[in-house]
This record gives C-alpha cells, sequence and structure tokens, in this order.
C-alpha cells in the first residue's frame, strides 16, 4: 500500500510537536521517512546503489577520498578511527566533555594495546602558537558540551607546527563547518549535522589504516568488506536527506542567525567560535511546557547552550520561530 506524501507530512508534523533545542537527533523530517525501505544488503542491487550514492556524497561533504560506513554511535566511529590510524606520540586538544571522551578511550588503548606511547593535552585557548613534535593531534572542533567551535583551519595550523597528522571528532561539525578535508582521518555519525536518523557511523580517511587490530567488530577492513550488517535504513534515509541538504542546512543557518541578532549581549564566544549547530548564552533557559526540549549540558556550565536544529523539518520555511518557546528565569 502507497502512502500519500500527505500522510507523511501530517505525520511528522505530529511529531515534531515536540520542540527541540538538543544538538542532536533534531526534528524529524519526511525525507527520514521516505527514505525507509525493505533493504537487505547483501545482494540488494537497489540498495547497494544507494549507498554507494551516499558514500559518493560523504566524501565530496568530508573532502576525504575513503569513507567506511557501519552500525553504531559517532563514540565507536571515534574508537574505530584511533584504534585503526592512530599511534605513537599524541596531542588531544582540550574543549569539554567530547574531547575528554577521545582522551579516554586513547588511554584505554594505551594501557591494553600499546600502540600509544605518550598522551599529552593542552587547551584550545593555547594551541595558536604551540609547537612541538606529535604523530598524531586529535580534536573534537565543535564542542556541544559548551557550544564551541575550535576553527578546523586552527588545527591544521597545530598539526603542521606538530609535524603531526589530524583526526577529527566531526559528528558536531561535518557538514556545517569547512575545512574537514585538512584532516587524515574523520569520524562521524549519522545525525546531527547531517540530518540523518541515528544508527549510522563513519569514518573518513586519506591515508591507509596501518595499526593492526585483534577485534573483528573493531577492525575497519571488517566495515570496508562488509562483512557484517550495515545501518540499512539509516542509509536509505540519508540518501534521500542528502538530496536536499542545502535547504536543512540553510533553515539551521536561519535559527543560527536570529539567535545571534537577539541574544549577541548574551554571547560567551566571539563569532570566530561560534558553530553552526549551537550556541552557548550566558541566559539560562527553561522548558516553558513538557513538550519543550532544552539541552541539558554533559558539562557544568553557567547558562544554556541552545541548538538550532529544531526547524530543520520545515526548510526553506523556517525563521527561527521556535525560539519563542524558551522560556528565561523570572518569566511567564
Amino acid at each position: 500500500m502507497k502512502i500519500s506524501s500527505k500522510t507523511i507530512k501530517n505525520f511528522v508534523l505530529e511529531k515534531n510537536s515536540k520542540v527541540v533545542f538538543t544538538p542532536g537527533p533534531g526534528s524529524l523530517l519526511e525525507e527520514n521517512i521516505n527514505g525507509l525501505g525493505p533493504f537487505f544488503g547483501r545482494g540488494d542491487d537497489h540498495y547497494n546503489k544507494i549507498e554507494a550514492n551516499v558514500i559518493k556524497n560523504l566524501k565530496k561533504i568530508s573532502g576525504l577520498k575513503n569513507v567506511a560506513g557501519f552500525q553504531g554511535s559517532g563514540s565507536l566511529a571515534i574508537e574505530i578511527a584511533l584504534q585503526n590510524f592512530v599511534k605513537g606520540k599524541v596531542l588531544v586538544v582540550k574543549t569539554g566533555y567530547y574531547s575528554d571522551r577521545v582522551n579516554n578511550i586513547l588511554k584505554f588503548l594505551k594501557s591494553n594495546f600499546k600502540k600509544i606511547k605518550q598522551i599529552d593535552t593542552i587547551s584550545w585557548k593555547k594551541i595558536r602558537y604551540f609547537k612541538k613534535k606529535y604523530d598524531w593531534v586529535c580534536a573534537s572542533p565543535v564542542e556541544t558540551s559548551i557550544g564551541l567551535k575550535v576553527p578546523i583551519k586552527e588545527l591544521a595550523s597545530l598539526k603542521k607546527r606538530c609535524s603531526a597528522n589530524l583526526m577529527l571528532d566531526a559528528t558536531g561539525s561535518i557538514g556545517l563547518e569547512d575545512g574537514h578535508n585538512n584532516a587524515e582521518v574523520v569520524s562521524f555519525s549519522s545525525c546531527k549535522g547531517l540530518f540523518g536518523l541515528t544508527g549510522a557511523a563513519f569514518v573518513a580517511y586519506k591515508i591507509k589504516p596501518k595499526n593492526i587490530v585483534k577485534s573483528f567488530y573493531m577492525d575497519i577492513n571488517t566495515h570496508i568488506e562488509k562483512k557484517l550488517t550495515g545501518p540499512y535504513h539509516t542509509i536509505g534515509s540519508l540518501y534521500i536527506v542528502l538530496k536536499k541538504y542545502k535547504k536543512f542546512k540553510d533553515a539551521v543557518k536561519k535559527n543560527k542567525n536570529k539567535f545571534l541578532k537577539d541574544n549577541k549581549e548574551f554571547l560567551v564566544y566571539p563569532l570566530e567560535n561560534q558553530p553552526l549547530l549551537c550556541t552557548y548564552s550566558k541566559r539560562k533557559f527553561y522548558n516553558k511546557k513538557k513538550n519543550i526540549i532544552i539541552y541539558e549540558s554533559r558539562k557544568k556550565i553557567n547558562g544554556s547552550v541552545v541548538s538550532h536544529l529544531g526547524e530543520t523539518y520545515l526548510k526553506e520555511n523556517a525563521k527561527g520561530l521556535i525560539q519563542k518557546n524558551l522560556l528565561r528565569k523570572n518569566e511567564k
């Protein structure tokens, strides 16, 4: 039975009665639903063409010539990237909760697999003139826990001064920020900046994975060679979403720009450190109603981190009007 586009549109509008100010997943899209199908993967020529198209688009978005996809989260993508590529002396750019996660995974690898010889950290505020030899620099260019962007061009300069390779945890930046092609390895997931459903994770890379990984699942070659069930439905969803990607990204830009205009005196960071995905405001926002979801940062902060994905389903009709649902203290 064919479901009409009007029925799907009404379904999406009903589901988006929940107003989200979280950095991902964002609002439900018609395209998320339209992309679903009875996919199998191996032997399914229709699905294989869809997957090839998605991977081609992700290569274009990341600027890297290879992309491996698999079932899982952005954190799984980080660990697969680190296990298969990173070794020797490593410098982690410290930004917040998610850079700490990268650091903790590296510590685990150092204690269990011995590829990592040394791990150092440096605050993102101190990288501009830092110069010391490392094998790898690892960073999260968009740190959603504190609404921060470290421009990738600055991370690329740090990499050059350290004579290192660069690995980026890019779930919060992929597709929304420029410069990922400056990295050797980039990990990300299907939600947040790609506007897809959860369930798929990716590692994009420009150099060959040379580490020997003694795990069937964590070995990136297992996924390159498609030895496991893939994230078929998430890939099918992304296939449709990526066709209209610019419209979704423009909706995020409209929301971001309106929030900056309305809250310019409360911004924590200058414009150069403002990610498209979200904004850290000195204002503390609260829920007006139960269906309004305010992001609770994984770090203790003064103020609020507000995400701008909540109107992506409106595409060109997005105007940032959902921001009227943000309630400040002592307001009714």
